[in-house]
Formats: structure tokens, sequence, C-alpha cells
């Protein structure tokens, strides 16, 4: 229901019945600042209360401790609103139970007459970049009591604030059912990747290897016996708009390209000579930096795109590119032959050479395509996960942005 009678006050707009207050507000709420207690009282045996520093052991809504205090100096309390207010500022979750709170932390505890503890987190979180720009102008961002006391807020009835929390943790209770059904599924994946890759379907015999136990029908080949592998473009030359995709590192991510930091370059400045041009069934091996060893599939999407810095690799016949690109991703090949390999220089690097070296289990084709096809299958559920996600942040995001600031009321019963 659109709520249409605002009062205009000196800083915002808001509903009639709704108020600006400050926190500093003792009907509001009550501030407490952390201080770190001794190091020497801290312990991992449960001794004493569980100790929060900052916020390293957040979660999307309350904390996870691993670290104890003997001898507390400040405690947060129940239900209290943890708040950083030191780098990174402006962060929040809710405490599950007493805790001893370290220099990094706040603690808000709400009058709860007045103020709804969960109304309170949402709309702290909705308001999180007023903490960066309280924080500004120093070398070392943080958020003094003072400037905690004086910060306004919108606070509906305490009835309309139940109800705007209920709404708001409903829909976050589904982002966490789908979080943990991602969870569940990456799970699945890796077992089946490390069964699939090394043992195949339905093998009864098996020989040892280089890599391992395979199935004894298995062949065992160099990455460079049954692929070429090459060199991309290299540093982009004249970028234009509507030009050629360039795929740079930053576009591998775990199996797929993605669009996210696109550039394009001028078709006349591509030279053919290094034939830096992908074909559907090619795949990417990210050779440097952050992302070395990365690995993506060229899907029919990127077919005719250039590969920037990384190496092609371009199966034969004889391989399934699909599969050869789980097994490119499998934690055999990539603590083992990609990660941490350096050549020149101190960062992670990769050549052509260390990559044709990569060895290879080759099952029979048919069977390098159902390993593929489960694995797929496994893929395409996470996708769809993901995306139901993405959809639910989105919906939290434009009720937050509607109910928090009284744009939309909520009809209480």
């Amino acid at each position: 229901m659109k709520n249409r009678e605002f009062s205009q006050t000196e800083m915002k707009r808001i509903p009639k019945e709704w108020g600006l207050v400050k926190l500093v507000d003792e009907k509001v709420c009550q501030i407490v600042m952390g201080q770190s207690p001794p190091s020497s009282t801290y312990n991992k045996t449960g001794e004493g209360l569980p100790f929060l520093q900052g916020n390293m052991e957040f979660g999307e809504i309350y904390p996870s401790p691993t670290v104890y205090c003997s001898e507390p100096i400040k405690i947060a309390e129940k239900n209290d609103v943890l708040i950083s207010v030191r780098a990174p500022v402006g962060d929040v979750n809710i405490s599950l139970s007493k805790v001893c709170i370290g220099r990094g932390l706040a603690s808000i505890r709400c009058n709860s007459e007045k103020t709804s503890h969960l109304f309170l987190f949402y709309y702290l979180k909705y308001i999180g970049k007023t903490f960066e720009s309280i924080s500004a102008g120093s070398t070392f961002k943080a958020i003094r009591k003072n400037e905690l006391d004086q910060l306004e807020i919108r606070l509906p009835p305490a009835p309309e604030q139940k109800k705007i929390a209920e709404i708001l943790s409903t829909v976050d209770q589904g982002i966490e059912k789908v979080d943990e059904a991602i969870k569940k599924t990456q799970r699945l994946k890796k077992g089946l990747m490390q069964e699939l890759l090394t043992k195949g379907i339905g093998h009864k015999e098996f020989k040892e290897t280089e890599i391992g136990r395979i199935p004894r029908g298995w062949n065992m080949m160099k990455l460079g016996e049954i692929a070429n592998v090459r060199y991309g473009l290299g540093q982009p030359p004249a970028i234009e708009a509507n030009g050629i995709p360039m795929i740079r590192a930053t576009n591998v991510k775990r199996g797929k390209i993605v669009k996210e930091g696109l550039i394009f370059l001028s078709p006349g400045a591509v030279p053919n000579s290094r034939d830096p041009f992908l074909r559907t069934g090619d795949i990417l091996v990210v050779r440097s930096g952050a992302y070395t060893g990365d690995v993506a599939l060229v899907t029919k999407e990127w077919e005719g795109a250039v590969a920037g810095y990384d190496l092609i690799v371009t199966p034969s016949d004889t391989i399934d590119s699909q599969f050869l690109t789980y097994f490119l991703l499998s934690s055999s090949v990539q603590k083992k032959h990609f990660v941490g390999l350096k050549v020149r220089s101190a960062q992670p690097h990769l050549n052509s050479s260390q990559v044709k070296e990569t060895p290879i289990p080759i099952p029979p084709l048919p069977e390098q395509q159902k390993i593929a096809e489960i694995l797929g299958a496994v893929d395409g559920r996470l996708e769809l996960l993901r995306k139901r996600k993405e959809r639910l942040e989105r919906i939290k995001k434009g009720l937050m942005n509607d109910l928090l600031t009284g744009e939309k009321r909520v009809k209480l019963n």
C-alpha cells in the first residue's frame, strides 16, 4: 500500500506517523563502545565469553566467534546490534548471546518498547554508505561515539517496525536456504569430480599412474599430445567500443567466461599472424597474476573473440572439450601443475611448455562425454540456484528501499 502522507523534516521526507530520532536518545537505544582486554586473557578453550574484536567473524546476520576472553571489559548482550567502528566501518550483525567486544566494534542496545533490534539492524544495513561519509577525512577510517550518538534514523511505530523486520527476515531466510543448497551442491560437485575424473563410470580394474589410480582401459597422455596450446594476443592494441571482444584473465571464472569488465578491440588492430581468435570448444588458461591457472570453456557465444594474455588450448578430436575443462579445474591439476608455478618472476606464472606437460587421463570418448554430462547437470543446478539467490537479493534490496524509507507502508493485522 502506497503511503501518500509525509512530513518534511529539515533533512528527510518521512511518513507523518514516523519519528526522526538520534541514537543517543535513551528512549531509542544505548551505545557501548568496545574496548580490547589484555591479550593474555584470550583463549580458544571456551573460558569466559566469546570475544569479537571486529567484523572479521561477522556473517550475513549473526557472527561466529572463534576466540574467548576470560576477563571481558566491554560486553554486548543478546540481540544487541553490533557495528564495526574501525575500517571497514559500518558493517552490522546481531549478537546471538552475551559477548565481549573489542575496540573495533560498538554495541547498540535497543529499548525493546521503542525500537526493534531487528528493524534497527536492517535500517543500519540499508544506510551503510552513511558510515563511509562519517568516517571520511582521516587516514584510518573510524567512527567515534559522538558520531554514532548523533546519527539520525527514521523510526516507525513499534508494530510497523516489527512487521517490516518480519518481511525482510523472511526474505533473508529464503536467501539462507538457497545458500545452503548452493554449498551442498558444491560439495556434491567436488565429490563427483574426484570420483568421475579418476575412477570413471562402473570400472572394476585399475592401474597406477603418475596421477594415481585410473581405470585400466584409460590412457595417460600429456596435454600437448592431445591439444594445440598457443598464446593469446597479449596487451590490447587499439580499443573500439563496438569492436571485437577481448577475453582477459578477469573474464575467466571457474569454467566460464563472464562479461564484467569486457573490453573491445578495433578489428584492424588485431594481427592474424598469432591466431588469437577463439573457436567454440577452445579452453582458456590464465597465465599470470591472481587468477593463474583458472580455466574457461569457449562457448558459441564467444566464437571469434580474441584471447588476451592467456593461453588458448584447442583439443583434438579424441578429447571432449567439456571433459578436459573439468579435468583442468580439478584440484589435482590446479595444485600440482597450475597454481603457484613461477617463471622469471615472483608472481605466479604459466608458460605454454608447462601447460603442455600436464598429464591427462583419457577415457574413451563416449565415457568422457558422459562424465561431462553428469558434471554439467550439477553445474546447471548451481546456475539455477545462483540466479534464484540473485533474484531474492534484488527483491530484498527493493523491499529495503521501499519499507525502510516509508515510501511503501506495510499492512498491520
